[in-house]
């Protein structure tokens, strides 16, 4: 978390990813380049600036899967949630190689035109009626742009400017930018030169990103059905027994809506709050509770336990939640409270101290 607003807020774990995604980039290149034409006869027969072009194009889409991979990966596996960490990073990165791309395509097949460059670029393929020659540097064009948008507004000012859910709702439409890049690549190099390696990246990468989803989404399907179950004649739900909860981590459950709430075990007390950080939407129930403040695994904004609320000069709040036990069994009322209402945790019987989670601790 920040006081002010600045370009980036360098720290050590920063600076490797973004290194360690330079690198990337530079190998992929050096050995698109190098080993490319010795490998495939189809990059030998083309020239410098083309192979550049198709380096540059075939890196912007595994940079996209991978980009996309990331989130249902962590909440399939909680070790791939650092990887969330500077994923906006990524995304930046991402559109810079894909722009770097199209400067290619633009500057090699389009610097002779008698015509400025993007308005030969729209008017010199118009076969709208034809499969095998649809004008597929379209849908290209649209998918830049909505990279462009999502790389623009990236930074947490736009976040606040526009408010986490516009927000979020403006960054989804990165799977309209992938889908439209599906199709580029499909109507265009596919088409033209039948690439099999292009074609398993494309194929492959579209595969594994809808097996990720459904795996990611199923689970999450089964946990909030398994956590929404009611307690006898009562409105409160119950969540899960204090066992499943180990010690700085939280256990979620659903309300009858469908809201996720998360109840966090620290210091011989329960806390629920909401499951949605006030920053990104993050999903805080599967953060840990760090020197007394519950911890979005995200980007590590944090609230106390006894009013949801970060710690000043902070202003972010999450909504509270009422808790009691029925012996071992942790019930919640589905019914938040005004934010910032104080609560004090909910003290854990003697009894049940020394019980641990079944579940590996994570630190």
């Amino acid at each position: 978390m920040s006081v002010s607003y600045k370009p980036v807020i360098w720290n050590r774990t920063k600076m490797i990813y973004d290194g360690v995604l330079l690198a990337g980039i530079v190998v992929y290149i050096l050995i698109f380049l190098k080993a490319g034409p010795l490998l495939s006869p189809a990059l030998r027969e083309v020239d410098l600036p083309t192979q550049r072009m198709r380096a540059f194009g075939s890196l912007a889409l595994l940079m996209l899967t991978i980009v996309l991979a990331i989130g249902p990966l962590a909440r399939i596996d909680t070790r791939f949630i650092p990887l969330l960490y500077n994923r906006r990073h990524f995304g930046v990165m991402t559109f810079i190689v894909a722009a770097t791309h199209a400067h290619y395509v633009l500057g090699w097949y389009f610097s002779y035109s008698p015509t400025p460059q993007l308005t030969a670029l729209f008017t010199s393929n118009t076969s709208f009626t034809s499969v095998a020659g649809f004008p597929f540097e379209l849908f290209g064009v649209f998918a830049l742009v909505i990279l462009a948008i999502l790389a623009v507004t990236s930074h947490d000012f736009w976040l606040s400017f526009l408010t986490p859910p516009l927000w979020k709702a403006i960054h989804m439409s990165v799977y309209f930018a992938y889908a439209a890049i599906i199709l580029h690549v499909a109507l265009g190099a596919l088409l033209d030169r039948h690439d099999l390696a292009l074609g398993l990246l494309l194929v492959g990468g579209l595969a594994l990103l809808s097996t990720l989803h459904l795996i990611a989404g199923h689970r999450e399907v089964g946990a909030d059905a398994a956590a929404s179950a009611r307690a006898p004649e009562e409105p409160w739900i119950v969540v899960g027994n204090l066992s499943e909860i180990a010690e700085g981590r939280a256990i979620i459950g659903a309300s009858p809506g469908g809201e996720r709430i998360a109840v966090f075990r620290s210091k011989g007390g329960l806390s629920a709050v909401s499951n949605v950080c006030s920053h990104q939407n993050g999903p805080i129930g599967e953060g840990k509770v760090v020197l007394g403040f519950i911890t979005c695994p995200w980007h590590g904004y944090q609230y106390r336990p006894e009013d949801g609320c970060s710690p000043p000069p902070f202003r972010e709040r999450i909504c509270k939640y009422r808790i009691r036990l029925q012996g071992s069994e942790v019930l919640v009322d589905p019914e938040p409270l005004p934010l910032g209402t104080k609560l004090d945790p909910v003290q854990i019987p003697a009894e049940f101290l020394s019980s641990t989670s079944n579940k590996e601790r994570t630190t």
